[in-house]
């Protein structure tokens, strides 16, 4: 078995940045996503967010690509809780995401800011870079 120390904040919103996390599902949906998680070999260090987007600071094996671990988590979390609910409000998450790759020595730091997500959206102490994301984002920009 390879050894990889691998870790990465991950960053993605709920669609249309609507208020779909609520207190009512918030639970159910990190502890699955944590539980998919561990299914795909990765490990989630620190799971938290608003009821507009959720932050992970995550370690995801070589073998996976970050696209496919995203996917996969967004695609089947959405699924399981629409498909929990007898609620008509349907879940689902905004195209994209934002991902940042963290050295051993700033994972404290990272799973610290990701575990106080509530206080600091609620006390103006976000970090600008790891909470504005935008599709022209996505795209390189090339320059001549």
């Amino acid at each position: 078995m390879p050894l990889w120390r691998l870790y990465y904040h991950l960053v993605w919103a709920t669609k249309e940045r609507q208020s779909l996390i609520t207190t009512d599902i918030e639970t159910e949906l990190y502890s699955y996503i944590i539980g998919k998680a561990d299914q795909l070999g990765s490990i989630i260090h620190a799971i938290d967010g608003v009821e507009n987007h959720i932050h992970l600071v995550a370690s995801i094996p070589p073998g996976i690509s970050i696209s496919n671990f995203v996917q996969n988590i967004k695609g089947s979390s959405a699924h399981h809780l629409n498909h929990l609910s007898s609620s008509k409000n349907v879940f689902a998450w905004q195209r994209g995401y934002g991902v940042f790759s963290l050295g051993g020595k700033q994972l404290e730091q990272a799973v610290a800011y990701v575990k106080n997500q509530k206080a600091h959206h609620m006390n103006g102490t976000t970090i600008s870079s790891l909470e504005n994301h935008t599709h022209e984002d996505d795209s390189p920009k090339f320059k001549k």
